[in-house]
């Protein structure tokens, strides 16, 4: 099957995507008007993805043709450095941000109009823009953090520069607010959910270089089952559901992915995939517990004819498999367990999938711990 020839390599990119990415100008969007001066200094950069469109793969790296359109003002052949840019994206935030007098009198509309102004402006001048999510609450904490006052340039400008995100940059190319607002804050949410993953996979596996051999070899264990997962679930998309938490009263971590496959081959998910990676990685080097489902593709039933119902003529409803993690590592559910596991879902207030058929999970590739730092010492496959 293809799948294993078109996965997206979450291993190397997720290892290092867990780290600071450093060397961009930042600003953040005022309501000034194109040509008016916004600041900027050399700062560490946000990571991210670069949305859809444009002629570019969700998930593919900075660093295209438009940096380097810029004229003058660098010496000759060296591109210009990127723009990392904090927007107000979400009407709640704005007003949260409001009272700092970060925007002035305008409304939130009104902003919106004007940072689109922006953004096109310095998008059409060859720079190459990198957006972030300016949220009211993680703000005002990040500025409780460092000392600085929510209202000062320098706050914000240290903000849309924070290096502590995960990814490669979610790069601006020319789009429409209204149409990218959405995709950004898909993206914002699954960053903050590889951030989060980031944290608890680096203290699981430890920060030295005996550390980062640990975090590699449990990226490709999880590559493999991503893979495997793929393979197992056949033609159409799929979701990927994913719960856990560290064996010790661990914070409770969760992603979803949506795994398409068309021909034979995988599509990717961009950083959903890495954000689903990253939290299964960290499951497995805590040696945590939780679930992972796999929901079939709704509009096919299951692809061996079971049947959802005693009526002979009701068509079957979409198969949902579940594997358990236990002390780090993954092993297939009866279908019992996987309807339970949908109904403690549905406990903790997700919606009960209409229709469907519990079924066993299949088996998914065992972690290799020969050879591993740690590995066979208790507290999951890394020790």
């Amino acid at each position: 099957m293809a799948v294993r020839d078109s996965v997206y390599e979450v291993s190397g990119a997720a290892v290092v995507r867990c780290g600071p990415v450093r060397g961009r100008r930042v600003l953040v969007l005022g309501g000034r008007r194109p040509g008016a001066e916004v600041g900027g200094v050399p700062a560490g950069g946000p990571g991210g993805a670069p949305p859809p469109g444009g002629g570019r793969p969700p998930g593919g790296r900075a660093g295209g043709a438009g940096a380097r359109g810029r004229r003058g003002g660098r010496a000759r052949g060296a591109p210009p450095q990127p723009v990392a840019v904090a927007l107000a994206a979400e009407a709640a935030d704005f007003a949260g941000l409001a009272k700092y007098g970060l925007f002035g009198a305008l409304g939130h509309q009104e902003y919106l109009r004007r940072a689109e102004e922006q953004l096109r402006g310095l998008h059409g001048q060859g720079l190459e823009v990198h957006l972030r999510v300016l949220e009211a609450g993680d703000f005002e904490d990040y500025c409780a953090a460092l000392g600085l006052d929510p209202r000062s340039p320098a706050a914000r400008v240290a903000y849309a520069g924070d290096p502590e995100l995960a990814g490669e940059p979610f790069v601006y190319a020319g789009e429409r607010l209204v149409e990218l607002l959405p995709v950004l804050l898909d993206d914002h949410r699954a960053r903050v959910r590889m951030s989060v993953a980031c944290a608890a996979l680096l203290e699981a596996v430890g920060d030295d270089p005996a550390g980062q051999r640990r975090m590699a070899a449990v990226m490709r264990y999880v590559t493999s089952v991503y893979v495997a997962l793929a393979e197992g679930a056949g033609e159409g998309c799929h979701l990927l559901t994913l719960r856990c938490h560290g064996p010790e009263d661990g914070e409770e971590l969760t992603s979803a992915v949506d795994v398409c496959v068309a021909a034979g081959r995988l599509h990717p998910s961009g950083r959903d995939t890495e954000a689903f990676c990253v939290t299964l990685a960290a499951g497995v080097a805590s040696g945590g517990e939780g679930a992972l489902l796999l929901h079939g593709d709704p509009s096919s039933g299951p692809p061996d004819g079971a049947s959802s119902g005693p009526s002979a003529d009701r068509p079957p409803g979409p198969p949902v498999r579940g594997w358990a993690l236990a002390d780090g590592q993954l092993r297939p559910m009866t279908a019992h367990e996987v309807f339970d596991e949908l109904a403690d879902d549905a406990a903790r207030g997700l919606p009960f999938p209409p229709g469907v058929v519990p079924r066993p999970g299949f088996p998914l590739p065992g972690f290799p711990g020969v050879g591993f730092p740690g590995a066979g010492e208790g507290g999951g496959p890394l020790g």
